[in-house]
C-alpha cells in the first residue's frame, strides 16, 4: 500500500477505535481511514509499505530507515500522522488477538506517539525503535541490545535507557550496553538482563547517574565505560 499519513480526523477515528477495544462494544478495525482522503493525506511520494512479519525491533527499524531514506523523506520522527498511519496499518500484526478473540492494545502511547515528550516517545511500538536506530544509523549494530526481541514488548533495558536522551545518544555508552547484555549467537539479550537486581538495566541507570557526577561519558570509549562498572556487572561481561 502507498504510504500516507493520518489527518487529525483520522487520528480521532483511530483513538475512538482504540478506546472501544476496552469497552463492551469494540469497534471493527477501521481499515478505510488508511486510504480515504477525509481521514488521510498523501505524502507526495510513491513509497509503499508491505504487510509482513518482523522478527525484532531492529528488523522493523531498519526496514523503515531504508524506506524513508530511499524515498528522500525528512523530519519523519516528529510526524505524528505518519506514525499513527503506520501503527494502524500494522495494527493486526502488532496487536495479536487474545485467546478470547479480543485485541488488547495497552497504553495509548504505543499507538499514538508523544513526539514532544522524549521520556515517552520511545513507547510507540514503531517510532520508538526507529528513533533508537536513527540515533545510531552510522553503525546500528551498536544498538542491538535495545532493538532485539519482540516488537510489541519493550523490555526492561529499553524502559530504563531509551527515555534518557543523554544516554540514548551516547554512542560509546550504547555500544557498552550491547557488549554487556547482548548475545550475538542467539540474537537476544543474556539471561537475567531483564531483571531488576544486581547488574540489571535498572541498576545500570542508577550507577550511570553517579558516574555522570564525575566522568564525561561522552568522552570515553565503550571499554572504558565497562571498566568503570562495579563487580555486580561482572556476570554479564563474559
Amino acid at each position: 500500500m502507498k504510504l500516507r499519513k493520518l489527518k487529525e480526523s483520522g487520528i480521532q477515528k483511530m483513538s475512538e477505535f482504540l478506546d472501544s477495544l476496552n469497552s463492551e462494544n469494540p469497534k471493527q478495525y477501521p481499515e478505510n481511514i488508511l486510504t480515504e482522503p477525509a481521514y488521510s493525506d498523501s505524502l507526495g511520494t510513491d513509497a509503499e509499505v508491505e504487510l509482513r512479519e518482523f522478527k525484532s525491533k531492529f528488523e522493523i527499524a531498519d526496514y523503515f530507515y531504508q524506506l524513508f531514506k530511499t524515498a528522500g523523506m525528512k523530519g519523519v520522527i516528529e510526524d505524528t500522522g505518519l506514525w499513527c498511519w503506520l501503527s494502524l496499518f500494522y495494527f493486526k500484526a502488532l496487536c495479536p488477538k487474545t485467546r478470547g478473540g479480543k485485541y488488547n492494545p495497552g497504553a495509548r502511547a504505543r499507538w499514538i506517539p508523544e513526539v514532544s515528550n522524549f521520556q515517552r516517545y520511545y513507547r510507540h511500538l514503531l517510532a520508538g525503535p526507529y528513533r533508537i536506530y536513527d540515533c545510531h544509523n552510522d553503525k546500528p549494530d551498536r544498538a542491538r541490545a535495545l532493538l532485539c526481541g519482540s516488537i510489541y514488548k519493550q523490555g526492561e533495558l529499553v524502559e530504563q535507557i531509551a527515555s534518557r536522551k543523554e544516554l540514548i545518544t551516547n554512542k560509546s555508552f550504547i555500544q557498552a550496553i550491547t557488549k554487556l547484555y547482548y548475545e550475538p549467537e542467539k540474537e537476544t539479550n543474556k539471561k537475567g538482563s531483564g531483571g531488576k537486581g544486581a547488574g540489571s538495566p535498572r541498576r545500570l541507570a542508577d550507577v550511570t547517574d553517579q558516574f555522570n557526577l564525575t566522568w564525561d561519558l561522552y568522552a570515553m570509549t565503550s571499554e572504558e565505560i565497562l571498566n568503570l562498572l562495579p563487580a555486580e556487572f561482572d556476570r554479564f561481561k563474559s
